[in-house]
């Protein structure tokens, strides 16, 4: 994964073969747990939706000359953020290993992130990223899915994962029209580019 500090990045992996990740809503919060412990120190999460078959992450890198991009004795937060990736994915596989009585890999050998280069596209990101358990069937409202940030950002859970005070200063959104917003339809040519692939 190849992050720069100081960007917007769109970071998602799925399954291997497409398969599931999240078998029982307790996978999904010790997904969250994981996430909290290992991303959050080295840059901010803006959005996420996990999926049972894959995740979405909208996150903000930290800029180097901030108090939080400050190099460690680990090396870079650019460094530090793949590490955490590495970190959650390793861990969580094996979690699910022994739950599941499997073995091997569970996701996508390498996760994505895509820069974030165009206002539009960051925020149809964040909806498309909300939107997903509705695209996928899985509910019939973007409030019904409990495992997305959009809870958060539509004031119906006190969520503390992710930045909404970072969230809004960089996002192009318009957060006191963000339930309306939230329901657009995405451009099928930015649909194309938020799509695995």
């Amino acid at each position: 994964m190849n992050v720069e500090s100081g960007q917007l990045y769109h970071v998602y992996n799925r399954g291997n073969n497409r398969q599931r990740l999240f078998f029982r809503p307790e996978n999904y919060l010790y997904f969250l747990r994981k996430l909290r412990k290992h991303l959050l120190p080295t840059c901010d999460l803006l959005a996420y939706c996990l999926m049972p078959n894959h995740f979405h992450f909208l996150i903000a890198t930290f800029d180097e000359n901030s108090p939080s991009g400050v190099d460690n004795a680990y090396g870079s937060d650019v460094f530090r953020i793949n590490q955490a990736i590495a970190v959650i994915l390793r861990s969580y596989t094996r979690a699910i290993n022994i739950q599941e009585c499997r073995t091997g890999s569970l996701l996508q050998q390498e996760t994505k992130a895509k820069w974030l280069d165009k206002n539009q596209y960051v925020a149809a990101c964040l909806h498309y990223i909300h939107q997903n358990p509705m695209r996928a069937s899985l509910s019939e409202r973007l409030e019904d899915w409990p495992y997305s940030s959009y809870l958060d950002y539509a004031g119906l859970r006190n969520g503390t994962l992710c930045n909404q005070q970072v969230a809004r200063l960089v996002l192009p959104v318009d957060f006191d029209n963000f339930l309306d917003e939230s329901f657009q339809v995405i451009d099928p040519d930015l649909l194309k580019e938020l799509r695995f692939s």
